[in-house]
């Protein structure tokens, strides 16, 4: 049996929502130890090479990175295999360009163009709110940070707005019925809409009802549910779609709609 941490990746094995080719290699880039999960992140150079396109190589990613050309929420990554993750900004200061890590309604990882504003800050789910040493009030937040001395009415699953150079709590969601939420899990992952209620079931996992704009409802595991903002108004800027999910024959009809235009 190996020891140590492992390595490698194989390609068939990579993360589905990578989209990666079957044929495009034996071994996909593991990402690196980082905020994020393996299966819940990207690594850079999938990003930088397979996405946008900024590269053509392993090679050619590695120099990109290493001219500090690269800034995940604000600071300067130089590894390419670095983990990003839901509502992580990647800043490329050299073309101007802003990107927010999003989900398609399929459940795919979608690099959302934003603008130099809204680059500013990120949204931010409260994973557990504790007291440390000291007596110091702390909350973890999904990407792994550990902030101190938050607002006391900041509870578990609420979300923050974080501005990125100040690293200061700017304003927060509260997880409650009638907030916009995004879904970051399941089979139901990349969909927005208002949560309706939730359910309590002790011993196993609770429940929250969602509907979208488009009057879908649907249910999913409370771990999934990402509220982004107060009432209707989101507070960052949605994909195209706004995270409704079509059927397979209202994506095939409004195929056929824009090749007959």
């Amino acid at each position: 049996m190996a020891r140590g941490p492992k390595k490698h990746l194989k390609r068939l094995n990579a993360p589905k929502k990578w989209m990666l080719d079957k044929l495009g290699g034996k071994f996909a880039p593991r990402p690196s130890a980082g905020p994020h999960k393996l299966r819940e992140s990207m690594p850079l150079i999938v990003l930088l090479r397979n996405k946008l396109k900024y590269s053509l190589t392993y090679n050619e990613t590695k120099k990109v990175t290493m001219s500090r050309a690269i800034k995940v929420d604000g600071k300067v990554r130089t590894d390419m295999c670095y983990p990003t993750g839901f509502m992580d900004v990647i800043s490329i200061d050299k073309t101007g360009e802003y990107f927010r890590m999003l989900f398609d309604v399929k459940g795919r990882f979608l690099i959302h163009r934003i603008k130099k504003e809204e680059a500013s800050y990120k949204l931010l789910r409260v994973k557990a709110v504790k007291v440390v040493a000291k007596g110091v009030p702390t909350i973890v937040t999904h990407d792994g940070r550990t902030i101190r001395y938050p607002d006391p009415l900041i509870k578990t699953n609420d979300t923050i707005k974080f501005d990125i150079n100040s690293s200061k709590i700017v304003d927060f969601i509260k997880f409650e019925p009638g907030n916009l939420a995004y879904i970051t899990g399941g089979q139901n992952c990349g969909r927005i809409g208002i949560i309706t209620h939730k359910e309590k079931h002790p011993g196993s996992f609770d429940i929250v009802h969602i509907k979208d704009s488009v009057g879908h409802s649907f249910a999913t595991r409370m771990s999934n549910v990402f509220p982004i903002g107060k009432g209707k108004q989101a507070w960052i800027s949605l994909p195209r779609g706004k995270g409704v999910r079509l059927t397979i024959a209202e994506e095939r009809d409004r195929r056929l709609a824009a090749k007959a235009r």
